[in-house]
Order: structure tokens, then C-alpha cells, then sequence
């Protein structure tokens, strides 16, 4: 009998996203809901008064639990999204302002975002469940950028930044750091460190000093400080919020043992 070598499923990950679906949140843009929060709701900027969240979340869990590619998991949403009427680009109503604004709704690089970004958030928060479960045996965590000309300049400079899994610089540091960023990271033991410094990798052991750029959020005011290299929306650890999150909804369904 031949060896069955198909993937298993990413089971943290998915674990991740059906938490994220236990609190759909429709927002009108995307600085309405802001870095943490998106760890413990799913939402998609321009939903407001359209039931489409589930239709999308739900392709999504789909897409991710079957390992499916972008075309096809575009190929199952879209037809149900025009149905709708939640294609194209349309005059709404701001709920913040009441002024009417042309706005842009479903398309294909819109679902190319939704795609993208809820698949590495929902991978990181997986491996984030690892790093965490692991970091007695692996502490540590390295950074690994691809190595393409196409990586951001900021981000390839932090390639084989190795820190313990607990430093601080990973509260904002850890990827995805920006709309298509493609930069993972990579548990060590003090084992794997030696082995890398052996085959020849320079490894940095000192976090880069981090500047800040000022970056004023339209819908709230909120003025943040922004690290730079990262993209407004990014400055937290999207793997290790996720990863909260997913431990909180899953507590809340257990129920305890003595009423």
C-alpha cells in the first residue's frame, strides 16, 4: 500500500480563523478596527450594511482547511458577492460622517487582500501557538525575510535577527509586518543556532535601534506612533494576538466543571 504523503491540515491556524468567525464585525473602513482588535473578530472594511461577512469567512475557513489557492477560493466567493450586489463601485452612506461617498466594494484585488492577509494572520497565530508551547525546548526565535530584490528594504535587514521567543521587539517586530509581507519566523533550540553558525549564516543577536514616524488615524484621531517598516495597521504581533485570542474563545466554550 503506497504512503499517503498529503499535508495535514494546519490545525492551529484554522482553529484560529473559526475563533475569528465566532465575532463578525462589519466595519465601513479598514482604520475602524484597528491592529489587536482584528485578532479577536473577523471583519472586512465596506461590509457595513451587507451580509457578506459570513459568505467571505466562510470561503475563507474553506480555502484554508483545504489548502486551496487564491483562484479557487475566488472562483467560489465572487459569484456569491455579485449576487448580492456587493461588487464593484457604489455611493454609501459614511455611518461616521452621513455623507455620501463613492466607494469601491467587492473586486478581484480586494479579494486578493482578504485572501492574502487573513492567511498569513491565521498562520502566524498557528505558529505563534507553537513558539509558545515549545519555548523550553526552542527559545528562540529567528527572522527570515525572502531573498528576492522584492522585500521591503527595512524587512531584509532583519533577516537572521535571532531573539528569545518572550523579547519585546517581537510585540512589534513579528510578521507579517505590512500588507503582503511575506517575512516569517523560525523557532530555534541552542542546538539549531550552532548549526546555522556552522553552515555559515550570520546570525545577529542585537535587536536595530527602532525609529518611530508619527501616522494620524482619519476615522478616529488617534494619533500613533508608527515603527518604521511597518504599515499602519501592522504595529503589533499578529501571531501572538491571534494566538490569545483563539486560547480566550475556545475557554469561553468550555464549560467549567462545578456550577
Amino acid at each position: 500500500m503506497a504512503a499517503d504523503y498529503t499535508p495535514l491540515p494546519p490545525r492551529a491556524a484554522i482553529a484560529a480563523l473559526r475563533a475569528r468567525g465566532g465575532n463578525l464585525h462589519p466595519t465601513f473602513a479598514w482604520q475602524d478596527v484597528y491592529a489587536e482588535d482584528h485578532a479577536a473578530m473577523f471583519t472586512v472594511a465596506k461590509s457595513t450594511g451587507h451580509d457578506i461577512l459570513l459568505d467571505i469567512w466562510k470561503a475563507l475557513l474553506t480555502a484554508l482547511e483545504d489548502g486551496e489557492t487564491f483562484r479557487s477560493f475566488a472562483g467560489r466567493v465572487k459569484p456569491e458577492l455579485v449576487r448580492k450586489g456587493w461588487w464593484g463601485e457604489a455611493i454609501e452612506e459614511d455611518p461616521q460622517t452621513g455623507e455620501p461617498t463613492k466607494v469601491r466594494l467587492g473586486s478581484m484585488r480586494r479579494l486578493r487582500t482578504m485572501f492574502d492577509a487573513n492567511m498569513n494572520v491565521s498562520y502566524a497565530a498557528g505558529h505563534w501557538s507553537h513558539f509558545d508551547r515549545l519555548k523550553s525546548s526552542r527559545p528562540y526565535l529567528r527572522y527570515v525575510a525572502v531573498d528576492d530584490g522584492l522585500t521591503r528594504p527595512e524587512h531584509w535587514r532583519l533577516h537572521n535577527l535571532v531573539l528569545p521567543v518572550d523579547h519585546p521587539f517581537w510585540k512589534l517586530y513579528a510578521p507579517p509586518n505590512g500588507w503582503n509581507c511575506r517575512c516569517t519566523l523560525q523557532s530555534l533550540s541552542q542546538a539549531d543556532i550552532e548549526r546555522l553558525i556552522a553552515e555559515g549564516e550570520e546570525l545577529k543577536f542585537d535587536p536595530p535601534p527602532i525609529s518611530y514616524r508619527s501616522w494620524t488615524n482619519k476615522r478616529t484621531g488617534e494619533v500613533r506612533q508608527i515603527p518604521d517598516g511597518i504599515d499602519p495597521g501592522w504595529d503589533y504581533n499578529p501571531g501572538e494576538s491571534g494566538h490569545a485570542a483563539t486560547v480566550q474563545q475556545l475557554t469561553k466554550r468550555i464549560p467549567p466543571l462545578f456550577e
